[in-house]
């Protein structure tokens, strides 16, 4: 009835695309959260009763789930459902709520967030990640899904401290380290180990700095290089793409429609000669 498919797996995280054909004729049987978990729900209704309480959840509500706890779900109403579900081990649990402002405990209280237009952006980006199969931007949407629940539910300041000169200085050093293996795999783990701090403290640093997230950088760096390349050059255009970092075509054409308003070929065809 329930089926889990493993998108994108890192130390002590993971995300999974769950997707749930029960009906109200199936009778629900406890299961039990092994990490925590908060999990979007992406399409269908049901219910889920765990030690926080019983709730409804309907698309784009966030199940909130604690490792260790027994959980049921069930689809008294309609069948079937699907959810984005993104697992933390304790330990990086820990370091995510330690960065939050106004955050103090580990274990979430309730057992979900309602649908809430605050997350709605986030939330649709992270839908979309998984239907076009973006698995790079994962580690970061989890972050910042983990992070905007643990913030909604102990009423933790939002906005946060301004960076400091410190945090400042790490993003420069970032930022020239993106620039100089855009090319290559960067992943937020190795950016934020490289500036002695945790990957939470170290993207929302970044994205108060330079008002993106690492990934959208790289993803920016890399296709302005490849305009450059494109308007430049009578390269394959095949041969930019795989250069500047993408692993195929269709995601470069896609991302570079999306971002330039056109296609590659189209974007070349108005250069001057």
């Amino acid at each position: 009835m329930t089926t889990a498919r493993t998108l994108v797996s890192g130390p002590d995280w993971e995300v999974l695309d769950v997707v749930c054909t029960a009906s109200a004729a199936d009778r629900p049987f406890e299961e039990q959260h092994r990490s925590f978990c908060v999990a979007a729900v992406t399409g269908g209704t049901f219910r889920y009763r765990a030690r926080q309480g019983t709730a409804m959840l309907a698309p784009g509500a966030l199940l909130l789930g604690n490792p260790g706890t027994c959980y049921e779900c069930g689809h008294e109403h309609a069948a079937g459902d699907r959810c984005l579900s993104f697992h933390f081990g304790s330990a990086y649990m820990e370091r995510i709520v330690a960065d939050v402002p106004g955050a103090n405990k580990l274990a979430f209280e309730t057992p979900r967030l309602p649908p809430l237009s605050a997350l709605a952006p986030l939330l649709a980006e992270a839908e979309a990640a998984r239907e076009t199969a973006d698995i790079d931007a994962f580690e970061e949407l989890g972050l910042r899904i983990a992070g905007a629940a643990v913030a909604a539910t102990s009423g933790g300041a939002h906005a946060g401290r301004a960076p400091s000169r410190r945090d400042q200085k790490r993003v420069a050093e970032a930022v020239r380290r993106i620039e100089l293996n855009a090319d290559r795999p960067v992943s937020l783990a190795e950016l934020a180990s490289g500036t002695a701090t945790s990957p939470y403290h170290f993207l929302r640093s970044f994205r108060q700095v330079a008002g993106m997230t690492p990934y959208q950088f790289l993803l920016k760096t890399r296709l302005h290089r490849a305009a450059v390349r494109l308007c430049m050059s009578d390269e394959p255009i095949s041969a930019i793409a795989f250069e500047a970092g993408f692993n195929d075509l269709s995601t470069f054409n896609r991302r570079f429609r999306r971002v330039m308003g056109q296609a590659p070929s189209a974007y070349r065809a108005r250069r001057i000669i």
